[in-house]
């Protein structure tokens, strides 16, 4: 016997009809349904659908899964990885880090890392100016890659959500004076930028595993900070 999909809505609405949304083989069969996916694969989108709600990048890293996220997880490789980040230090808050964001020339961001070991999940939370909402969220997740591609290695995914205060800075007061730019400024951006950090972090992981140098270099696992998780 078949499962009970989606009966509770269908006795929520009355109907056994597909609620909006909805796409599957049992109302939409394949001769329905593959004219919508083709028309979904259009090599033109529309801007505000590649640099709407969420920017998504993804890379095949040569260097094992733990190792790399031990690396990550630490905050201070965003020191060797990220493009702009610069100078971490910890604060008076136990796991909140202070650095500057060189694209916004002496731009303070705060960092505090959310990791899980089991999921393999490394969140950064951060924010230009302030500590008090870490309102910038940097998703990024850990794959086996021999569970995915049947090789060694990693897999990485980074998604990043479009907060409202990307389009408008909450704590204006905070900004350092005469700063013009705003982080949201380079939303359009964040997609080939995430990617262009990405590789390096990529570089600089497969070129230390290669050649059997710790990827958690001395200096940072010579005072390994804990991480929440």
């Amino acid at each position: 016997m078949p499962l009970p999909a989606l009966e509770d809505i269908a006795a929520h609405t009355g109907s056994t009809e597909p609620i909006e949304g909805v796409t599957r083989i049992e109302t939409s069969p394949r001769q329905k349904a593959t004219p919508v996916i083709m028309e979904m694969m259009h090599s033109v989108y529309p801007h505000d659908q590649v640099f709407g709600d969420y920017c998504t990048v993804s890379a095949c890293i040569d260097c094992p899964p733990e190792e790399l996220f031990a690396y990550m997880a630490d905050t201070r490789c965003l020191e060797e990885w990220t493009y702009s980040l610069r100078g971490f230090t910890e604060t008076d808050e136990p796991g909140l880090w202070l650095a500057y964001d060189r694209l916004g020339s002496e731009t303070k961001i705060y960092t505090r890392t959310v990791a899980n070991e089991q999921a393999r999940t490394v969140d950064y939370h951060c924010a230009w100016d302030q500590r008090k909402h870490l309102w910038m969220i940097y998703l990024m997740r850990v794959i086996d890659a021999q569970t995915v591609f049947d090789k060694p290695g990693s897999v990485v995914l980074w998604t990043n959500c479009h907060h409202p205060f990307y389009d408008h800075n909450p704590y204006p007061d905070a900004a350092p004076p005469h700063r013009t730019i705003w982080v949201g400024d380079f939303w359009d951006m964040f997609g080939a930028g995430h990617l262009l950090e990405l590789n390096t972090l990529k570089a600089i992981a497969e070129y230390r595993h290669r050649n059997r140098l710790p990827v958690t270099p001395d200096w940072m696992r010579k005072t390994r900070h804990g991480h929440s998780g």
